[in-house]
């Protein structure tokens, strides 16, 4: 069986979409008229992801993805199925009907019909690379090959909880010093091109000297107030500029090489990269993926391009018989406390408990970092905001009080 999207027409001419499976395309037709429907359209559920020309390429880049949280409640869902004794292509089937995404249940469902056909779950999911990378489909692999996929999938839907935890929290942190700076920019902006010229004009009836600091200030007003449009352009065409030339290799890996010493954005790249590596690797390696290719499965989750190129070194060296803490102390940059708890757990027997324990202290101390950051950020913004309509007061009140005295 394959499985089809459809579009159809009820009876009160309203259209209706949704996935059923099928032998054929003849076949999902007449089910669709037995349920009263018109058919409009059938496509498997592949054939609609490489329709180029009904789709644009971004549509279909986001039909063939899955959000985090969308993937963990799959990867919980599908792990209870398994180990309550279901088949696998049933419990996708349970799991496709459970979720309202209709995107995501025609993920699902064509993952489903490749199982049918004899593949592999993780075979089938590797036709969504977007949607289940190389550490999920490793991992799943590792599970269906030791017989233990539902504890696998315990195991990874733990994970992927927690990586959705982790990015949630630093996004929600970063909100707030986000929207609070850009009303701080939305409200000098007003103030200078709509509120000074207006209370300034006055000033220019008078043939009293301005001070300084209102002569700069009704300067910048002007300024801002005829080149706002070619301000924005500006900022615009060097932010696209700044992006291509970090895009370019060379200038990319020297600014990766360059942020891990940074004083404190230096301690951010580390922990993030650390806590994301070493969770990677303690999952691959308790599913019983090996070693040597658990690692080049983890480095490849890692962000910062000149890291990634030290943990390949480091990768080679395990692989020619030197201990994973020392091929990780000769890449560098990683934190001592993540060095000690990997040879502690090389000598113990328990790398993977030691990893995964490391990892939730590096995540721990990242979310610990950024939020210090936050609340450091929200007392100087809202400081330098205060500075400056400070400065603003301040330039028009100087000449209102120098024109009291003269009068007095």
């Amino acid at each position: 069986m394959a499985a089809y999207e459809y579009v159809a027409l009820d009876a009160g001419g309203r259209q209706r979409k949704g996935v059923l499976e099928a032998d054929s395309v003849r076949q999902i037709r007449q089910l669709l008229r037995d349920q009263g429907l018109v058919p409009l359209s059938v496509d498997t559920t592949s054939e609609r992801g490489r329709s180029s020309g009904q789709r644009s390429n971004l549509l279909q880049r986001w039909r063939g993805r899955m959000s985090v949280m969308d993937q963990a409640l799959f990867t919980r869902q599908l792990s209870t199925l398994i180990a309550a004794g279901l088949p696998i292509e049933e419990a996708l089937k349970a799991t496709a009907q459970q979720t309202e995404k209709r995107h995501v249940s025609a993920l699902i469902m064509s993952i489903r019909s490749r199982v049918l056909e004899g593949h592999s779950l993780a075979s089938a999911m590797a036709q969504y690379p977007g949607a289940f990378g190389d550490l999920y489909r490793s991992t799943v692999s590792a599970g269906e090959h030791s017989g233990h996929l539902d504890k696998v999938l315990h195991n990874l839907a733990d994970y992927t909880e927690r990586r959705f935890e982790s990015q949630r929290n630093v996004e929600m942190a970063m909100m707030y010093p986000i929207i609070l700076f850009l009303i701080a920019v939305g409200i000098v902006g007003a103030l200078l091109i709509y509120v000074v010229p207006d209370i300034v004009s006055v000033f220019d009836q008078t043939d009293e000297a301005l001070p300084w600091l209102t002569v700069s200030l009704i300067n910048l007003s002007e300024f801002v107030g005829r080149y706002y449009l070619a301000i924005a352009l500006l900022i615009g065409v060097a932010i696209f500029a700044i992006r291509w030339l970090l895009q370019q290799p060379q200038i990319q890996l020297s600014w990766h090489r360059r942020k891990l010493t940074l004083p404190l954005i230096g301690r951010i790249v580390r922990a993030a990269n650390a806590s994301r590596y070493a969770s990677t690797l303690s999952i691959l390696t308790v599913s019983g993926v090996p070693l040597v290719d658990a690692m080049n499965i983890a480095g490849e989750v890692v962000s910062n391009k000149w890291l990634k190129r030290r943990l390949t070194e480091a990768t080679q060296r395990v692989s020619e018989g030197a201990s994973l803490r020392a091929a990780l102390d000769s890449a560098g940059y990683f934190p001592p406390m993540l060095l000690h708890m990997v040879a502690s757990g090389e000598s113990s027997g328990e790398l993977d408990t030691m990893l995964a324990r490391v990892a939730d202290y590096q995540q721990q101390e990242l979310e610990r970092i950024t939020t210090t950051l936050v609340r450091m950020f929200e007392p100087m913004m809202l400081i330098l905001m205060g500075g400056i309509v400070l400065l603003i007061v301040l330039a028009i009140l100087l000449p209102i009080i120098s024109m009291n005295q003269l009068v007095s």
